[in-house]
């Protein structure tokens, strides 16, 4: 194994120079962690799929890291996506196998983590506006050690903005070393510069990790990693690498422990979860026969998310359409109406394939919610094009809709087309679309008035602790007063009234054990 191969599997340290601070803002920084870190290249990540994908089962912290963290503590901040949620319970498990315990603020962190998002400009700012606030913590306290970890890590050109402005930063890794955390921290410890270890290889499975999950009610479990679709304004195919699914039996064995611990629901998660098991070579197994093997664990619900209409094949359909613990909840993102403006964004389908797909899953699933993802303002879009993503809307009839205006990503082609759209169209056209995602979304409620439905009691509302709040297996959201003893149970609900974004309703009872409601 030669010195490049020892340092990407994580067996040795990388050399890194120590930048001049005198001279931050003249310097190119690439230079002190280029052999750690491999900008976003379309070129080469089109290019990849050769490299071999290693599986590792035996995931244990070292000996020399345990205890590490006796009588101190972390606080981990979460930003994106249900994938960071998943990576930020991953982190918090290590945390507390090296003797660390959670807390909830930054001022009595001895270590915090910023798990960060860079689907959007919004995203990033927010992370950056967070450093601003954290420089007088670190003024105050200089042994606090600050991290910058998630999506964000894995661009060159945040971690050189990094480097020139944020000096109350100790350590920044990516999204492929996170199992390196015992690793990493050691370093940040005995190191006086900033730690930086970014991986550019797609990626390793590492099962067994320990994880800390938020609540006992619902849980994450990733079936898959990484996204090969490559829209020509995502950046996730370059800070998650290529598709990489989990075996199957690790999968089923983790919704088996997690049922078995009383969990309720699960999310399986993937940036493409539709394309799971695309990428063995050794067996023929895809999406529909994973839920067709999980149809039969004893846990009430299984949902998945995010979905790519290129992936969504007949067998899975067939699979959703037998439901017993598979929600009629499908969210499928568009992101336009119009074949020319999807062409351009790389998303591969049509306007008339994509009502096609909805129109299959629908006649096969009668009491389907179809939920999406929209973008508005992409470059070139005219008016005549975002008047098609309005009315696909209607047709498909989607019962709600995250709405966004374009936002470029460096490294992306999309960054290198002409933003032409002035801002104010923009704005309108979210306006207009915004207008109709309510218009559906309170329609798609109406018709729960004098229903009774099955909810999942998640906890006390929001606003209100004496009001209970949960979902129905259609992903609507449920207010209703009952006794606290039925948090984390399914309950019948009668819908007293229908709002926007959410139904009232009076409480029945608790579901009878086995009971299926479709």
């Amino acid at each position: 194994m030669n010195e490049e191969q020892r340092l990407n599997a994580g067996l040795i340290k990388p050399d890194l120079a120590t930048p001049d601070p005198e001279q931050k803002k003249e310097k190119d920084y690439s230079q002190y962690f280029q052999t750690v870190y491999t900008p976003p290249s379309l070129k080469k990540a089109r290019k990849r799929g050769k490299e071999d994908v290693k599986y590792f089962d035996d995931f244990e912290i070292d000996e020399r890291f345990l205890g590490m963290g006796k009588g101190r503590k972390f606080y981990i901040r979460t930003y994106g996506c249900q994938m960071n949620e998943h990576d930020t319970e991953v982190m918090a498990g290590i945390f507390t196998a090296l003797g660390y315990e959670a807390t909830n603020s930054v001022d009595d962190a001895n270590i915090i983590l910023l798990n960060t998002c860079a689907i959007r400009e919004n995203a990033e700012n927010k992370v950056f506006g967070e450093l601003g606030h954290l420089k007088p913590l670190k003024q105050r306290n200089p042994d606090v050690l600050i991290g910058v970890c998630g999506c964000m890590s894995q661009e060159e050109s945040v971690v050189n903005k990094i480097l020139r402005t944020y000096d109350q930063v100790d350590m920044i890794f990516g999204t492929h070393n996170i199992h390196r955390l015992p690793h990493i921290i050691h370093e940040a410890y005995m190191s006086k510069e900033m730690v930086i270890e970014v991986w550019s290889k797609e990626g390793d499975i590492i099962e067994n990790l320990p994880k800390v999950r938020h609540g006992n009610i619902k849980a994450w479990v990733n079936i898959m990693y990484g996204c090969d679709k490559f829209c020509t304004y995502c950046i996730v195919p370059y800070t998650r690498g290529k598709e990489r699914s989990r075996r199957p039996e690790d999968i089923i064995q983790e919704v088996r422990h997690l049922a078995a611990k009383g969990y309720q629901e699960i999310t399986l998660l993937g940036q493409n979860v539709n394309a799971y098991g695309k990428d063995f070579e050794d067996v023929n197994y895809r999406l529909a026969d994973l839920f067709a093997d999980l149809r039969n664990i004893d846990i009430p619900r299984i949902r998945f998310t995010t979905s790519h209409p290129w992936d969504f094949d007949d067998e899975l359909i067939e699979v959703l359409a037998k439901g017993g613990n598979l929600v009629e909840h499908i969210h499928l993102p568009v992101q336009s109406g119009s074949s020319a403006v999807l062409k351009i964004m790389g998303r591969s389908y049509t306007r008339e394939k994509f009502i096609e797909l909805a129109s299959k899953i629908k006649e096969s699933i009668p009491n389907v919610s179809l939920t999406t993802d929209i973008i508005v303002g992409f470059p070139n879009e005219t008016d005549e094009q975002f008047e098609e993503t309005l009315t696909l809307y209607e047709e498909v009839g989607f019962e709600t809709a995250y709405t966004y205006i374009y936002s470029p990503r460096d490294g992306t082609p999309a960054e290198k087309m002409a933003d032409n759209i002035p801002m104010e169209v923009k704005k309108e056209r979210l306006q207009r679309l915004n207008k109709l995602v309510n218009e559906y979304s309170a329609k798609a409620m109406q018709q729960f008035e004098g229903q009774v439905v099955e909810v999942l009691v998640e906890g006390e509302s929001k606003r209100n602790d004496e009001v209970l709040s949960g979902y129905t297996r259609r992903s609507k959201l449920v207010n209703f007063k009952a006794p606290k003893s039925v948090i984390g149970k399914l309950v019948h609900v009668k819908i007293t009234e229908a709002k926007t974004w959410s139904l009232d309703g009076e409480f029945i009872g608790v579901v009878k054990q086995k009971e299926v409601v479709s």
